[in-house]
């Protein structure tokens, strides 16, 4: 079986990667030369764990890349769509990339005899399969699916961080058709890939459209809720946060993921998948109140780490502040709708001085903020002179920091927003959000 995957970026290259590393014979596809050329030297354009060995792996056993995606139809069995749908100017889904790339499948399907099955596999509202990717696909190919070709919508659900691992194992895979025959093929496919061992479920397009939402919406309640319990800890003398989360997730009926208090979510998909939920929501006719709650207790939650700073260094006028991990997870260089990004800009405004420091995303900050502020490689170095220091990012780099490392502050306070550090035998005044 030969697969195609279009659109070489985090979901694209990862599963191109380990399907490759696995002995498929993968042809990767970008319109982007430049990054081709990267990715066929073995290097990704974005940090990721385990990525680039799986990589080279992958290239060395069968996986080529080309930006030609008539050969990826000619040749294919299956074709994965993954380009991406970033957020529209309007806060909708922008699907300019996808209709590019679907017509120039279409149009590479009128001139060939094979009978590829088109995945989507980038996240689209419902009806986005049926209503624009069909209709695209049968007028430029002049032929009709189910005869000419076939189409399958198929979620996908990778954490950044861990994209290697929760490719190798899925915990669940949804295929979404109206067409039986590529519905079955599709999962032939993955049925020998897992070895049977992974959970398929099939349904339509459009419900297979909006299990993706419903599950990044769903996850991100969870995050606002338990933000909402730390506060109210903070709030209140001898409440633990982390206490209060790690039994209420023992409850089978809750469950301990995505329990984590912390400065709020952030990333390529929670905060854009809401919005397009919600404005989707609206869109269908439905009011999502409780959609619109969780978005906005995320977006006040970095309020509530000004509040604790100017309690302890009242106001910002030419102060020194360090800000400890940038990327909107640990093990990622990803700094979309980052609070540590956002923080920054609020300190800005009121004429901070900000140092930082960060173990993979130093560049993909400098393109933001250039010399507005100050960049440091060394922790004890960002430490220096600071009247305040926030730690924003749970990388491990940050759990065990000695005295020493505190020791040139001048002014030796410390909030932590993941509660992280073992701070009983350091020398500081140590804040951290959800502990009372």
């Amino acid at each position: 079986m030969k697969i195609a995957i279009i659109g070489l970026g985090f979901v694209g290259l990862s599963f191109a990667a380990v399907l490759g590393s696995k002995g498929y014979s993968v042809l990767g596809i970008d319109s982007d030369k430049k990054k081709i050329s990267k990715i066929g030297s073995g290097k990704s354009l974005f940090y990721e764990p385990k990525l680039d060995e799986t990589l080279k792996s992958a290239l060395k056993k069968s996986l080529k890349v080309s930006s030609d995606i008539d050969l990826a139809v000619r040749q294919c069995d299956m074709v994965f769509v993954t380009v991406g749908t970033p957020e529209s100017k309007e806060g909708y889904i922008d699907l300019t990339m996808m209709k590019q790339v679907v017509k120039e499948i279409g149009i590479s399907l009128s001139k060939t005899n094979n009978k590829p099955v088109i995945v989507i596999k980038s996240t689209v509202v419902p009806r986005t399969t049926q209503d624009v990717v069909k209709p695209i696909l049968e007028k430029n190919s002049r032929k009709k699916v189910g005869i000419g070709f076939g189409i399958a919508m198929n979620p996908e659900f990778l954490r950044e961080g861990t994209a290697i691992y929760d490719t190798l194992n899925p915990h669940i895979v949804v295929i979404g058709s109206d067409d039986v025959v590529s519905a079955n093929r599709v999962k032939k496919f993955y049925d020998e890939l897992y070895k049977r061992k992974t959970q398929i479920i099939i349904t339509n397009y459009q419900t297979a459209e909006l299990i993706k939402y419903a599950n990044n919406s769903f996850l991100a309640t969870k995050i606002s809720f338990i933000n909402q319990i730390a506060n109210i800890c903070q709030s209140m003398p001898g409440t633990n946060i982390d206490d209060v989360a790690e039994v209420i997730g023992l409850d089978p009926r809750i469950g301990s993921l995505f329990l984590k208090a912390g400065p709020g979510y952030g990333g390529s998909c929670f905060p854009k998948d809401m919005k397009t939920m919600i404005a989707f929501s609206k869109k269908v006719g439905t009011d999502p109140v409780l959609l619109e709650a969780v978005q906005q207790t995320n977006t006040l939650q970095v309020n509530k780490i000004i509040s604790l700073m100017k309690n302890m260094i009242g106001k910002f006028d030419g102060k020194k502040i360090t800000i400890l991990g940038l990327s909107f997870k640990e093990d990622s260089d990803d700094i979309r709708e980052s609070v540590s990004i956002k923080l920054i800009r609020l300190l800005l405004r009121e004429n901070a001085a900000i140092t930082v420091h960060d173990p993979k995303a130093i560049e993909n900050t400098k393109t933001i903020f250039k010399a507005k502020i100050r960049y440091s490689d060394s922790i004890r170095d960002a430490l220096k002179d600071s009247q305040c220091a926030i730690i924003m990012t749970p990388w491990k780099q940050y759990k065990n920091l000695p005295n020493n490392d505190f020791q040139k502050m001048k002014r030796k306070f410390v909030i932590d927003t993941r509660r992280i550090l073992k701070h009983e035998n350091l020398a500081i005044k140590y804040n951290a959000l959800g502990i009372g």
